[in-house]
């Protein structure tokens, strides 16, 4: 299955919640699209919460459906709690931290930063978005005009304040780096991850 790059109020709607950043369309309209969509109703089976909780989760990180169960296996394979092992990969991603540093405005943004190569990762340029950081990484924008350009005006023009405690963010230098790896509370609270966990454990 390949990545979604489709509306994305349109997926807000459909699962009742911000996967994407939400828009002034979605605040007016949080029930799913269609003509039944404020009024319809519909008891889940088992089966299809979780599959729900699946869906959420791989579009609000922006990932194939190939590249998703791959990491939740090698997350399943790590020593400690699965779920939350598997929200600590998605989380340490190269795209998710360029989203999370206010670098860019949403990860597929972020991702698409990446690739054009905006960025170093210890001093040495990294296209990858799916590479996966860790504790001491510094993340640079590179000194080229345009990368730069695009990460200033999307930290001075971004609502997002919400740095993570893990992450130090230098906006006068375009640094980041990663101080430790996230606390389970600071990981995403607003998907239910043991749903997933059992999704691909059945």
């Amino acid at each position: 299955m390949s990545r979604y790059t489709g509306p994305t109020t349109r997926i807000n709607r459909r699962f009742g919640m911000a996967i994407f950043p939400a828009n002034k369309s979605f605040e007016r309209r949080t029930y799913p699209p269609g003509q039944h969509g404020a009024n319809f109703r519909r008891k889940a089976s088992d089966y299809s919460a979780r599959l729900l909780e699946k869906q959420k989760l791989r579009m609000m990180y922006g990932l194939t459906e190939k590249q998703f169960r791959n990491l939740f296996q090698k997350a399943k394979r790590r020593p400690g709690i699965t779920s939350e092992n598997f929200l600590t990969y998605l989380e340490t991603r190269l795209d998710n931290v360029v989203y999370r540093s206010g670098f860019a405005k949403t990860r597929q943004a972020a991702r698409q930063f990446v690739n054009h190569g905006h960025l170093l990762v210890n001093g040495k340029k990294v296209d990858i978005a799916s590479y996966v950081v860790s504790v001491g990484d510094d993340l640079t924008v590179r000194e080229k005009t345009s990368s730069r350009q695009v990460a200033t005006r999307n930290l001075d023009g971004s609502q997002y304040n919400n740095t993570p405690p893990w992450l130090e963010v230098k906006s006068d230098s375009l640094q980041c780096t990663v101080s430790r790896l996230p606390q389970p509370d600071e990981l995403e609270q607003s998907i239910n991850v043991q749903l997933v966990v059992e999704f691909y454990s059945r």
